[in-house]
């Protein structure tokens, strides 16, 4: 394998499944199925689509018990390495486990199901149903979804210090519980803080597993580069044993990530690095997360890319607009932007910053987003002239 040959971090060996990451083990390549879950023909068809482009490990989400079922009676129909994805009901790792190679857990999210409990109540549970289960875990921290607690801590502008804080904290209480067999994410929009926040915990942690991605890269080609520009910088390093492209795609090409992070690794190992720019720091950026079972409407897809093609006449401009799938972690992770879409059902809710706009149909969103777009622009403009 052409990764054998890039430098690598001493991290320690975690089994998942069928294959091991960390301690010089060739860098694993994953994606998430986009189906339904609960709909086991067509996540059965989308798994193995995945693995036939070279999955090593496929992520699936689970949200109620409906959902654990169906995983149940896909992974008796494919042979994937399967991960769960554990958002907010931490609770259905138990029925699930059995089923699965590795368990996903995001420290943010565990404060939506019983709020008296303290986090690490549940997190020696995961552990345990984890270690019961032959089951690795993923300690995956994601910037718009940071443990409240940790983000009262620092300024409103360090997305970076609550999110390693919080890493390093769940690091450490797994150690104290002799659970050992877990990896860490570390995932932000902006290629510029993965690249920071997780350089810093691989400084601090050189022996836990890192699973690298940027959330929410968007469409291809731009989501391709800025992942790229991330993965040059902290692969070139050592950091980095198991990654993941996150594109906005129709289910369909779902298999364009699995081939993007082989050729990216494969750049990697040959010395073809293209990330001499500063991606996106003075000019439009459109973020958008990647296509997965928990979009609620797949028109989610055709308006991102609706978003990007209606806004081009603003590609000078430094302003941000996001384009999230579903109700789990559109709220948060649009806060950051200056224009923020979330998409429900039948609604796609408009966001200034933190702010709510309000909540329109698919057909209204593009005029409104323009009109608020052009305000942002003109503000720039005048603030221009006036200096």
């Amino acid at each position: 394998m052409e990764e054998r040959t890039l430098p690598r971090n001493p991290t320690r060996a975690v089994t998942i499944g069928k294959i091991t990451i960390g301690d010089g083990n060739p860098i694993a390549v994953q994606s998430m199925t986009a189906t339904h879950t609960k709909n086991i023909d067509a996540t059965v068809e989308q798994i193995n689509a995945l693995v036939a482009a070279g999955a090593d490990v496929v992520r699936v989400a689970v949200d109620s018990t409906k959902d654990a079922e169906a995983l149940a009676e896909i992974s008796t129909q494919v042979q994937a390495n399967l991960a769960v994805d554990l958002q907010e009901n931490y609770r259905l790792a138990e029925v699930i486990a059995p089923h699965v190679a590795k368990l996903r857990y995001n420290p943010g999210h565990l404060y939506h199901h019983e709020r008296e409990k303290p986090w690490q109540e549940k997190v020696e549970y995961l552990a345990n149903v984890a270690r019961d289960n032959d089951c690795a875990m993923r300690v995956g921290v994601n910037c718009g979804s940071v443990d409240p607690a940790k983000k009262e801590k620092y300024a409103a502008d360090d997305s970076i210090s609550p999110m390693l804080e919080s890493a390093l904290d769940h690091c450490e209480f797994l150690d104290s519980l002799d659970f050992t067999r877990y990896c860490v994410s570390l995932k932000d929009s902006d290629p510029r803080n993965v690249i920071e926040v997780n350089t810093r915990f691989a400084a601090k942690r050189p022996d836990i597993p890192l699973h690298l991605g940027v959330t929410e890269a968007g469409m291809p080609p731009d989501g391709v580069i800025k992942t790229r520009i991330a993965f040059e910088q902290l692969i070139s390093k050592g950091i980095g044993d198991t990654i993941r492209v996150s594109l906005t795609l129709p289910n369909v090409r779902k298999p364009e990530e699995i081939d993007a992070g082989r050729q990216i690794l494969a750049d990697i190992a040959a010395g073809r690095v293209r990330s001499v720019v500063d991606f996106g720091t003075n000019t439009l950026n459109i973020i958008s997360c990647p296509s997965c079972s928990r979009v609620e409407n797949e028109a989610f897809i055709d308006l991102a890319q609706d978003v990007k093609e209606m806004t081009a006449y603003a590609q000078e401009y430094d302003i941000t607009i996001a384009v999230m799938g579903c109700r789990v972690n559109g709220p948060g992770e649009t806060d950051d932007a200056d224009l923020g879409l979330w998409c429900g059902p039948k609604h796609v809710n408009l966001k200034k910053g933190p702010e709510e706009i309000g909540a329109y149909t698919y057909e209204e969103i593009l005029p409104r987003l323009k009109a608020e777009l052009d305000r942002i622009i003109d503000l720039k403009s005048s603030s221009l002239t006036s200096s």
